[in-house]
């Protein structure tokens, strides 16, 4: 006995654990390279190429996503990756739902941004821009924009986007250019554009005029001044009178040509009596003067012009007065008689209720310059801000600064036309007022309006259907699925109430408006043959084509004496709306229009309503069956992220230092339909939940070691509960991770699938097995039920993460099936419809109920050092509730508990009770019997097997098995 005791087995070499080459740790940053590289070599275009290639051979159906262009101008940043990112997701879970899936990347080139950082090249080598040839300059704007296409396309590839970069697209490509051009001929040909002189928003710093889309407002301080304008005919109670105006822009007061009024309004006539006393300067009124002011706002006029007190003469009747302009006495260039022209765009709600009309430099004053019979329009301001050499008084003087360190402020001209109403008598009272102003979205300088002749694009022209622009595109956004559907509204409001569309710009590095205009009829010369030669010539050289060479070259048998060159470039979103033309119209293998548009919310006043616009102006609908929408990212605190800050996070830090696949997790986790945060903080939650997944992952492969078709379990009867309970869960996430994919919630495939990890696997299937998986023999029908499930959840697992965490389920598969291609290239399988089990799910919800008090209980135990581990007790759990109990039938509820042993008694045990809520008490006994060497387990019939003294009788089966076989 002795020398068997010497001799003890070491029992270590027959458990069967878990065993696998999967890392614990991911190495992302080398590994995800790897397989880039693998991924690059399944076909010439990759592993997009092959997928589409297996998708196609299968009869798939397609869905086409098409790519809003980022502008190819530096590197990429968080929110780029962001937006390709989702791009991913969307084509990878089309792909894995058995959808063809057609996504062209492609990038927007032509524009301001470009055209500066030019410039600025040419002045580092002392070249001004004038005194660069258009051609060369135009070339040098090719070259760094397709630079740029070049490494932002490295960095979107390095993310792991799939698409076909192979056939990418850029808006200065040739055909891209040419195509655009056709476009504008369509909108030409149909008669919705014109040429209008009137005010629109420019950029003096950029020289050029600006859409709607490409304004953004900004908090500005601006001068406000209450000005004088005698009233010369008109109602006698105005007599001696002066009509008081209230404006924020003093500059335009120079063009002013009338002042208006709403007939709905009360005026009066009011007299000043005193003012107010101890002023720290010279009032510039005085008692005795006569202002005409809106009767509501009397008070405040006074208050500004610190009278202290004023009485009120009589009502004024505003039709037919005609007042001085207020420079009159200075100048006699101002002498024109100014007219009230009743507008119903004039309120009592602020100011004096009058509102100082300059058509040159508003919008409404210039509709209601017109509606009054008036058509001449004055220019005072020129393309760079100044006033033209011909304004009296003021000829020369800056608007805005576009140059030196004062560059986007506003100039001298507001403190010089002040001086001069002062000095002519003219100003009533002065201050300051901040107030949302419109700025460029590429300088972040103020613009202004000014009236200038531009080529329109009407909104409200009937065509030969009798519906018009604006109707047909909101029957096109009502037709739009939006993804969040408060999209559809926010793009309605802007489509709803925007001006016509503003298409020419000013600028040398863009698409031409490539058409001849009558120099007698001033309309567009629409000859198809011309058009075809100027198409072809674009095709052929690009825009340079329409710029370089003579217009006899299109003009054919037409007489070029006879006709204007138009030598302005298109509006930028004009470009890119038109992509869905070029890009995914005409191709065997896409469809028009396209399934999905995804971009930034800030797209509804851009690229979604650009597209929607060229669409309907020329197919009569819009581009895309539906629109998705994602916010912006913020830093950990919810501001905006700033260099001057410090407050970025740059993608290729993350894939650097991290992997492209947290981001991509991070990605997957956020609501990216709200602004999203991120930070090292936020990163470092992601981690945890990528090391969970990846722990996960690793385990069930360790599991399946040495699995096969022999082992599978194929008789649904013959799986234990828990195994039918992990399989209903499979049935339930197919139908919901389905569903998600299907309507873009890459959340709700995440979270869950996370849940499912660290709940349903890892704490309870997992944890309950362990002891199956390790010491029962591989014949063992639990065993193997428990393996063929692990398969079954592996095999959904790896393709439902697939889209979304796309570098570690490939290596992942690959490590389990490196013959077998890759993983990308499944679809997600089919669940049968029998693993639906709501009965098993409600069982285990209940036994989970019992299992958290008594698991609960003996962490008490284990607290006061009563026990050591679970397996050294054999719990008596009492369960005062029948259902409670009756869940266990079937089950073996000392597995369930993980202990040695367990008894379950119907009752209340009183003395014992630990949850009085769940009705379930628990007499923490320890375990009686011998433990056995191999599983741990105590229990009275180790010793019992004589071929295994030291062993349960299972146990010594399992060694028995292992003996044979080894």
């Amino acid at each position: 006995m002795a020398d068997d005791a010497t001799t003890a087995r070491d029992y270590r070499e027959t458990v069967f654990l878990p065993d696998t080459p999967f890392p614990m740790r991911g190495g992302l940053p080398k590994k995800e390279p790897e397989i880039l590289e693998g991924w690059a070599a399944l076909s010439d275009k990759g592993l997009y190429g092959a997928i589409r290639a297996k998708r196609q051979a299968d009869g798939a159906p397609l869905f086409v996503l098409h790519d809003g262009p980022p502008y190819a101008n530096g590197a990429i940043h968080i929110g780029h990756a962001l937006n390709k990112t989702l791009k991913d997701f969307v084509v990878r879970s089309r792909f894995a739902l058995g959808y063809d899936v057609d996504y062209v990347p492609g990038w927007d080139c032509h524009g301001l941004p470009i055209e500066w950082k030019i410039e600025e090249e040419f002045r580092a080598k002392g070249r001004r821009k004038d005194e660069v040839p258009a051609e060369e300059f135009r070339t040098r704007c090719r070259e760094y924009a397709g630079g740029w296409i070049e490494a932002q396309k490295t960095e979107f590839q390095r993310l792991g986007v799939l698409g076909d970069w192979w056939s990418r697209y850029a808006t200065m490509d040739f055909n891209s250019e040419a195509t655009i051009v056709a476009e504008f001929h369509k909108f030409a040909a149909s008669g919705q554009l014109y040429r209008g002189s009137k005010p629109v928003m420019w950029s003096p710093v950029e020289r050029t005029a600006l859409a709607e889309a490409e304004i953004e407002y900004h908090d500005h301080v601006s001068p406000t001044i209450w000005v004088k304008f005698p009233v010369v005919e008109g109602s006698d109670a105005a007599t001696g009178a002066s009509v008081v105006i209230w404006t924020t822009t003093p500059w335009t007061i120079p063009a002013n040509r009338a002042v208006s009024y709403n007939p709905d309004v009360a005026y009066a006539a009011y007299e000043v009596v005193a003012l107010e006393e101890n002023l720290e300067f010279a009032p510039w009124s005085a008692p005795g003067d006569r202002l005409v002011i809106a009767e509501k706002l009397a008070d405040d006029v006074m208050k500004a012009a610190k009278v202290a007190s004023f009485k009120k003469l009589e009502s004024v009747d505003c039709e037919g007065m005609v007042l001085a302009h207020p420079l009159a006495a200075l100048d006699t260039h101002y002498g024109f008689a100014v007219p009230m022209l009743a507008g119903d765009h004039v309120t009592d709600d602020a100011g004096t209720g009058f509102v100082h009309t300059a058509p040159g430099h508003g919008a409404d004053d210039y509709n209601v310059w017109l509606a009054h019979g008036h058509r001449e329009i004055p220019d005072t301001v020129d393309p760079d801000g100044a006033y033209y050499p011909h304004v009296p008084l003021f000829g020369g003087l800056k608007v805005l600064e576009t140059e030196g360190k004062k560059v986007g402020k506003f100039g001298p001209a507001n403190g010089a036309v002040m001086d001069k109403l002062i000095e002519a008598g003219a100003l009533l009272a002065r201050g300051r007022v901040e107030h949302s102003y419109p700025h460029s979205w590429r300088s972040k300088a103020p613009v202004i309006f000014r009236n200038t002749p531009q080529w329109f694009i009407r909104m409200d022209h009937a065509d030969e259907t009798g519906q018009t622009l604006r109707e047909k595109a909101l029957k096109a956004i009502a037709d739009t699925a939006f993804h969040p559907d408060a999209g559809r509204n926010r793009i309605g409001s802007m489509v709803e109430g925007r001006p016509d569309w503003l298409v020419s710009r000013q600028r040398a590095w863009g698409t031409p408006l490539a058409m001849f205009v009558d120099k007698h009829t001033g309309h567009p010369l629409m000859d198809p043959e011309v058009n075809g030669r100027i198409l072809a010539a674009i095709r052929e050289g690009g825009a340079d084509a329409w710029f370089k060479r003579p217009d006899a070259d299109f003009l054919g048998h037409h007489d070029p004496a006879l006709y204007e060159k138009v030598g302005d470039i298109l509006d930028v979103w004009f470009d890119s709306g038109c992509t869905h033309a070029f890009t995914i119209e005409g191709r065997d293998d896409s469809h028009w229009p396209a399934d999905l548009y995804l971009e930034g919310s800030d797209q509804h006043r851009g690229w979604f309503q650009s597209s929607l616009l060229e669409g309907c102006g020329t197919r009569g609908r819009a581009p895309y069956k539906a629109v998705l929408t994602h916010g912006f990212t913020q830093d950990e605190n919810g501001e905006k992220m700033s260099k001057s800050k410090g407050n970025t996070v740059e993608p290729q830090t993350i894939t650097k230092e991290s992997g492209a696949e947290i981001l991509r997790l991070w990605a997957a986790m956020v609501d990216y339909s709200e602004d999203q945060r991120i930070g090292k903080t936020i990163l470092a939650t992601t981690t945890d939940a990528y090391r969970k997944l990846r722990n996960t992952t690793r385990y069930l492969l360790g599991a399946l070691a040495g699995f096969t078709e022999e082992e599978r379990v194929t008789d649904y009867a013959d799986f234990p509960p828990l195994e039918k309970y992990i399989l209903h869960r499979l049935w339930e996430l197919d139908r919901d991770v389905r569903a998600a994919y299907e309507s873009y919630r890459f959340s709700d495939v995440t979270r869950p699938l996370i849940e499912f990890c660290q709940g349903d696997l890892s704490t309870l299937f997992f944890d309950i097995r362990k002891d199956s998986l390790y010491c029962d023999a591989p014949n063992a029908l639990r065993r193997k039920a428990y393996r063929t499930v692990l398969d079954y959840v592996f095999e959904r697992l790896t393709i439902w993460l697939s889209p979304l965490t796309s570098f570690t389920m490939e290596e992942a598969w690959q490590t389990r099936f490196p013959e077998a291609g890759s993983n990308s290239l499944r679809v997600i399988p089919a669940t049968p419809a029998g693993w639906e089990n709501p009965a098993e799910a409600a069982r285990w919800a209940k036994v989970e109920t019992v299992m958290s008090v008594v698991t609960g209980a003996l962490e008490v135990e284990r607290r006061e050092k009563r026990v050591g581990s679970a397996l050294e007790a054999a719990p008596v759990v009492h369960v005062a509730d029948a259902d409670l109990l009756a869940a266990f039938d079937g089950l073996d509820a000392a597995e369930v508990f993980r202990t040695s042993a367990a008894t379950l008694l119907a009752g209340d045990a009183g003395a014992f009770r630990t949850d009085e809520v769940k009705g379930v008490s628990v007499d923490p006994k320890l375990a009686e019997g011998q433990k056995c060497a191999r599983s741990w387990r105590i229990l009275p019939e180790v010793g019992t097997d004589p071929r295994y003294p030291e062993l349960s009788l299972r146990d010594a089966e399992a060694v028995a098995y292992w003996d044979a076989t080894h």
